[in-house]
């Protein structure tokens, strides 16, 4: 699936497969975001293909915002009715010093929840906090509840690496078939929206 978003402050093309093997390929001129998107891609089994140019002249806050906003709405539509998939996913990560959980319901209903250490600071032009702004976005915008829990740890870099690692299993569990309910929808509603 290639979809764009374009607007007065990005400019975006992403190609997203969520059945694929994990490869990835980024343009995005945010070297910190392209380390994180990565991890996402690569745990999760999903094939993803950015181009990105936004105000970042500014900030990296609508670049980032905006892919999130895509990359949701991407993966809601290529689920469709959402027949056979688990639904739910969660990941518990070791990082070193830091234990991160995260746990998603692909439902069709938005919740953002996160819960540990302040994300702030830079990594070079990325601000830390749009770590937040990008999780909750993605979950808005692929209608999913999402739930991050960072146990303790110290290093900032870890903390972030284990949050998009644990998303990316946390997605590959939700998203894979379960062979004992092909075709069925998994929920006792009949439908998922």
């Amino acid at each position: 699936m290639i979809e764009s978003r374009k607007t007065s402050e990005t400019d975006i093309r992403m190609e997203l497969n969520l059945r694929g093997s994990g490869e990835y390929r980024f343009d995005t001129e945010i070297p910190f975001f392209e380390h994180m998107l990565s991890h996402i891609a690569k745990h999760g089994l999903i094939d993803l293909n950015l181009h990105l140019r936004g105000d970042i002249g500014i900030d990296c806050h609508h670049s980032v915002e905006d892919t999130a906003i895509l990359l949701g709405q991407m993966i809601h539509k290529e689920l469709g009715d959402k027949k056979g998939i688990f639904r739910y996913g969660h990941f518990t990560i070791p990082m070193d010093e830091v234990l991160t959980t995260v746990a998603v319901d692909l439902g069709g209903r938005f919740y953002f929840k996160y819960s540990g250490p302040p994300l702030d600071g830079k990594f070079g032009i990325y601000d830390a906090e749009l770590t937040l702004e990008f999780l909750q976005k993605l979950a808005l915008n692929a209608k999913m509840n999402l739930h991050v829990v960072v146990h303790y740890g110290e290093n900032r870099h870890h903390i972030h690496e284990s949050i998009f690692k644990g998303l990316g299993k946390a997605l590959r569990q939700a998203i894979a078939i379960d062979e004992k309910s092909l075709g069925q929808i998994p929920s006792t509603k009949g439908m998922l929206e």
